[in-house]
């Protein structure tokens, strides 16, 4: 049976808040039975599901403040963050981040923990920058959501997680994939193969992984090691259909094992060795 005292801060709370938000409840009342946590937490995910971020967030936090008891408490954490989620401001971000933390923390076994380790990977994830700035968010929305790939196996949200994942990751190799085309650019081929050795070596799913073959065969056919580039070209056209690079690689391939296989012997009269090996060194594809 509800208390006096209960009853009469449940009272005051509900006042208070149709104050504080005009667009908030126009139909609170004190509910009959012995149930005022599921009032509270049926109001507040309508007006979560209307974006009232605010006053959604005040009945969440009643129940958390109010009902130490609720069964209702663990959706009632995860309603507050998620409010701060949808309000979405750098603020806002940073208290959501705590919230989901503290939820895994406290309930690290609860039915909705992948839900909360899945929203705190779109935390960060929403606040990714573009590849020519800062990549912290990147990197945390990829520490995020590989930690729910690795506990949440049989989760709904699977196939989500991988897809945001595979995002996050494309952005961080983005970032790579454009310093090492700039330096190939500028002709300086050792710092291009390095980055792109480098990005594909930590992402071997890198969405424009055709790029970074092309360019990284590209700029060890400029330092001669074509027995190093003919694979990656080969790769390229294998695990490509539709590539920019597609036809430009396939006469790459053609030009090199066309080189490979002349012989030492074939060299035209008038000619010295050396002047015969720069004459095969195959032309660059016209663009």
């Amino acid at each position: 049976m509800k208390t006096p005292t209960r009853a009469l801060s449940f009272v005051v709370f509900l006042a208070a808040l149709a104050t504080v938000a005009a667009c908030g409840p126009k139909k609170d009342v004190i509910p009959k039975g012995n149930q005022p946590d599921k009032f509270l937490f049926d109001r507040g995910t309508e007006q979560l599901q209307e974006k009232h971020w605010l006053t959604a967030r005040e009945y969440f936090r009643h129940i958390l403040d109010s009902y130490p008891q609720s069964n209702l408490r663990p959706d009632a954490k995860l309603g507050l963050a998620d409010s701060y989620l949808g309000e979405d401001t750098s603020e806002s971000m940073t208290l959501a981040v705590n919230e989901y933390r503290e939820f895994l923390t406290f309930y690290p076994t609860n039915d909705r923990a992948d839900y909360a380790q899945f929203k705190l990977g779109m935390t960060h994830y929403k606040q990714m920058r573009s590849s020519q700035r800062d990549q912290t968010e990147s990197k945390s929305a990829v520490q995020e959501f590989e930690t729910f790939v690795e506990r949440y196996p049989n989760s709904v949200l699977m196939p989500d997680a991988k897809e945001k994942l595979r995002e996050a990751k494309d952005r961080l190799s983005l970032h790579e994939y454009e310093v090492g085309v700039f330096y190939f650019k500028q002709r300086w081929y050792p710092g291009a193969i390095d980055r792109l050795k480098g990005l594909l070596k930590a992402d071997p799913g890198f969405s424009t992984r055709d790029g970074a073959y092309y360019y990284l065969a590209e700029a060890l056919v400029k330092l001669r090691l074509n027995a190093e580039a003919l694979p990656l070209y080969e790769k390229l056209i294998a695990e490509f259909e539709k590539s920019e690079f597609l036809e430009k690689s396939k006469m790459r391939v053609d030009e090199l094992k066309t080189a490979s296989n002349a012989k030492p012997d074939a060299t035209p009269a008038g000619k010295s060795p050396q002047a015969a090996k720069a004459s095969a060194e195959p032309a660059a594809p016209k663009k």
